[in-house]
Order: structure tokens, then C-alpha cells, then sequence
């Protein structure tokens, strides 16, 4: 039996969560999920210049409200440089790797030089030439060495699961470093010594990770052990063609959140940029989407992403949200002070249809809290005249007097009013809805009505009335 698989995710701690990292998180997660396999957290904090140890925090806390629980882990390549100490003083014993003493300055010479020739620059491989013996020597004695990896004289294949075949030949790569001079171990070394360590055996990622791929080819040889399959994804574009960033927009999973997305909705989204799940399936369940998920059902190519797709897909998710559980939701966004919780609950069905965000849905209930300090202009100078007063306060008593608070019996009291008036429904409704808005548009407006209550929907009503009064609008 071919052995559950083992995936990793490993973010660096040097920005948030982009959806970039989300989409390979969340593939790797769907993998496992689908084979029974193991989904692990690994945090590459190697790189002590650039990582924001407040990031770690920031990216476990995005990757839990997606719901990509992880197996094991997070590690911290921080906490295991023992390991990488040691698997490099392997190497140097059994001659796969060598010590390097130029120093900065010679190298930077060497550079110079190759520019200066059109040349791109190659490590000359001097230290190869330095008998173990005299290498040692040097070593006790403190003079400053990097360690490099012997890389092999042979073409190096790589058969990934997305992009197809790829070939590097013989000597494309020169000796890399695996080990700087103050001990700190480079990101390819790091990342293959956890990856044997961690029995991968499928590396998921990013395809601008592909041409590092014959360097850590070479390296899982080196380290007697057989490279995992590698499935590089294509890259996540702007509307522009241009790769995803921030001109285009929020590009962090913690963004979205802030801008009121779902979590459902975007792994719902990320999960369609490159993978098909076939059938024209497009709202899916995570277990949905395990259940179906294949890396050879991914395709090579960019996917360009869209901002207006993803607005679309959570209203409609919004629209499954129970409506007490929404109202938790919407809390970190504002809700209208002093408004009860009923009321709230009972606005939701008629304002959720309308909205396609959280923060859209939580300003959407701002109407229901807070009176109209101020009239859209367009709507008084078409609704604001003199005669609309009357109407408006006969339309007030009219409910008042309603044996049934309902949406039903206020639209037929309205329906009847209209006819005794001679004026169009519309002509009632919509100096009603300016009165209880500010604005000419809402949700339905009996509805509306009967969710705010009598005592609310008079005293606005009678408030526009007294403006009209006082400063009608000219006919």
C-alpha cells in the first residue's frame, strides 16, 4: 500500500499571510484531508534580518480562521539548528560538501569581473581543490569558511505533478552555500534537512519555487534520501496580468477578514484559482472539496483574481448564515447602539439579500438604531413638498390605529390610503421610506415597518413632516 502522504506548510515570518500562501496552505490541507495523509505547520525563521517574530502569531491566527487546522507542528527552523549542524557535518565527512574560505571581498571581485565580461557569475569551485586535511586545518585554526554542496555533474529531471517535465543540465548550477560563515544555515539547506526529517513526501508550492527545485533535487541525494513529489502551482495574477500585490487591492488573508469576507468564501475562492473540481462546481464545503480534490486536476497556468467574484461568492454566502450566529459575526464591525438584539435579528433577512460584505451589512443596520439626522438631498426635493406633510401624518395615525402591527395590514392600510388620496403607491411608500432612511432606497418597505416597530417608524415619520412643514420643498 502506498503510504499516506505528508504535506507541509511553511510560511516565513517576514509578512502576513498572503492568499498566495493561503491557496498553497489550503491545497496542501485538501491533499492530506482527501488521502488520510498529515498536514504540518512549519514557521521558516531562519532568516534573522527580515522575520517579525509578531507575525508567527498573526499567521496562525489567519490560517485558523480558514479552518486549516494543521496535524503537527508549527516547528520553528529556529529552535532546530542543531540538526542542520549536524546533517552539514555530515556531509563534509562523506565528501559531499566541502569548506569555502574566500572571503566577501573576493567574491564581490569575482562578480565585478564576470559582469564586466557579460557573464553571469559561477563560483569557481576553488574549495573543492582544498585537501580535507588542509581544510580541517584551517578551519581550527579560525579562519571563516562557508560550507557548499558538491553539486552533481548530471542533468537533474524533475517530473512535477503540474508543470510537466522539467530538465536542468549538467553544471547549470554552481556550488551553493549551505551554511554561512556564522553558522546560520541557508533556506534550501534548512528546508530539505526538515523535509527528510519530516518524512515529506509531497512538497506543494508556489512556482517561483521551481527553479529552486535541482538545488534541493541534489541536496535530498546528498542527504541519502529520496526526493519528495513536487507540484509547483501557477502564480496568482492581478486583473492587470500582473502578479497579485497590493496595488491591486488587499492581498492578506487577515485584509479580507478586516473587510468583512467569510472565511467559507474565500477558501471557497482560493480553492477554484487553479484547481477544478469539474462538473462547474463552484460553492463548495471544505469537505466537499476534499472529498473531490487531485493535484493533477491543477492547472499550470496563472490564475488572475477577481476582487468582484469574490464580493459575489460571500453574499452568497452570507445569505446561508444563520441569523444569530450573523449577529456575532457582525459584533467586530459595529452594531447600532441601544438597538435590541430582536430588532437586529429580525433586520437581517431583509438587509442580508442586499449586502455582499460584513462592514456593508453592519453599516446597513445603522437604520435601525439611530434616526435620520439628514435627508438625502434628491429625495426631499422630490418628496419634501408641502403636500406629502398631511399624507405623511394620516399615514402615521393609519397604523397607529391597526388592530395587527404586520407588514400585510400596513401595506393594505397604505394601498388604501393612496386610493382616498389619489396618488400612486409609490408616492406614499417612498416619502414613508425617505422619513424612516434618510434615503430612497431599502429593504421592502412593510417589512422594514414592522421590524422597526410603531413607536420608531412614527416619530420618523412625524419628524419628515415637521421638516416639510417648516421648509417645503419648492413645487
Amino acid at each position: 500500500m502506498t503510504p499516506a502522504p505528508r504535506v507541509r506548510f511553511a510560511p516565513s515570518p517576514t509578512g502576513s499571510l498572503h492568499v498566495g500562501g493561503a491557496r498553497t496552505a489550503l491545497y496542501n490541507w485538501l491533499f492530506a484531508r482527501r488521502h488520510g495523509g498529515t498536514f504540518i505547520l512549519r514557521i521558516e525563521d531562519t532568516d534573522v534580518d527580515r522575520n517579525k517574530p509578531e507575525l508567527v502569531d498573526q499567521i496562525l491566527e489567519a490560517m485558523t480562521w480558514l479552518g486549516l487546522t494543521w496535524d503537527e507542528g508549527p516547528y520553528r527552523q529556529s529552535e532546530r539548528y542543531d540538526l542542520y549542524r549536524e546533517a552539514a557535518a555530515r556531509l563534509l565527512a562523506e565528501g559531499k560538501a566541502y569548506r569555502a574560505f574566500e572571503t566577501p571581498g573576493e567574491l564581490e571581485a569575482a562578480r565585478k569581473a564576470a559582469d564586466a565580461a557579460g557573464e553571469t557569475f559561477r563560483y569557481s569551485g576553488a574549495g573543492r581543490q582544498i585537501p580535507p586535511a588542509e581544510s580541517d586545518r584551517r578551519a581550527a585554526a579560525g579562519e571563516p569558511f562557508v560550507i557548499r554542496l558538491k553539486m552533481p555533474d548530471e542533468p537533474i529531471v524533475v517530473d512535477d505533478i503540474v508543470q510537466g517535465r522539467a530538465e536542468f543540465p549538467a553544471g547549470s548550477l554552481d556550488d551553493f552555500v549551505l551554511m554561512r560563515s556564522d553558522g546560520h544555515p541557508l533556506y534550501h539547506f534548512s528546508v530539505c534537512v526538515d523535509d527528510v526529517a519530516m518524512a515529506i513526501t509531497h512538497v506543494v508550492r508556489g512556482v517561483d519555487h521551481l527553479p529552486n527545485t535541482p538545488k534541493h533535487v541534489a541536496l535530498f541525494r546528498a542527504l541519502g534520501a529520496e526526493a519528495p513529489k513536487f507540484a509547483h502551482l501557477g502564480m496568482i495574477l492581478g486583473a492587470d496580468g500582473k502578479k497579485l500585490s497590493k496595488r491591486h487591492g488587499a492581498a492578506g488573508a487577515e485584509e479580507f477578514r478586516a473587510q468583512g469576507l467569510l472565511p467559507e468564501a474565500l477558501v471557497n475562492f482560493l480553492a477554484l484559482l487553479g484547481w477544478s473540481p469539474g462538473e462547474d462546481r463552484e460553492r463548495m464545503t471544505m469537505d466537499e472539496m476534499a472529498a473531490l480534490f487531485s493535484l493533477e486536476r491543477i492547472g499550470p497556468s496563472p490564475s488572475r483574481f477577481d476582487h468582484e467574484k469574490l464580493a459575489w461568492l460571500n453574499g452568497q454566502y452570507l445569505q446561508d448564515v444563520p441569523e444569530p450566529r450573523l449577529l456575532e459575526l457582525l459584533r467586530p464591525f459595529g452594531l447600532p447602539a441601544g438597538c435590541p438584539e430582536e430588532t437586529l435579528l429580525g433586520a437581517l433577512p431583509l438587509q442580508k439579500p442586499r449586502a455582499k460584505t460584513l462592514v456593508e451589512l453592519a453599516k446597513a443596520l445603522a437604520i435601525y438604531g439611530e434616526d435620520p439626522v439628514d435627508y438625502e438631498p434628491a429625495g426631499l426635493k422630490k418628496f419634501g413638498k408641502a403636500a406629502n406633510a398631511p399624507l405623511l401624518k394620516t399615514f402615521a395615525e393609519r397604523i397607529s390605529a391597526l388592530p395587527a402591527f404586520t407588514h400585510a395590514a400596513m401595506e393594505e392600510a397604505a394601498r388604501a390610503l393612496a386610493t382616498e388620496a389619489a396618488v400612486k403607491l409609490g408616492d406614499l411608500a417612498q416619502p414613508v421610506r425617505l422619513a424612516l432612511t434618510g434615503t430612497l432606497a431599502s429593504p421592502p418597505l412593510f417589512e422594514m415597518i414592522e421590524v422597526l416597530g410603531l413607536e420608531t417608524t412614527r416619530r420618523r415619520i412625524l419628524a419628515l413632516a415637521a421638516k416639510i412643514e417648516s421648509e417645503p420643498a419648492p413645487s
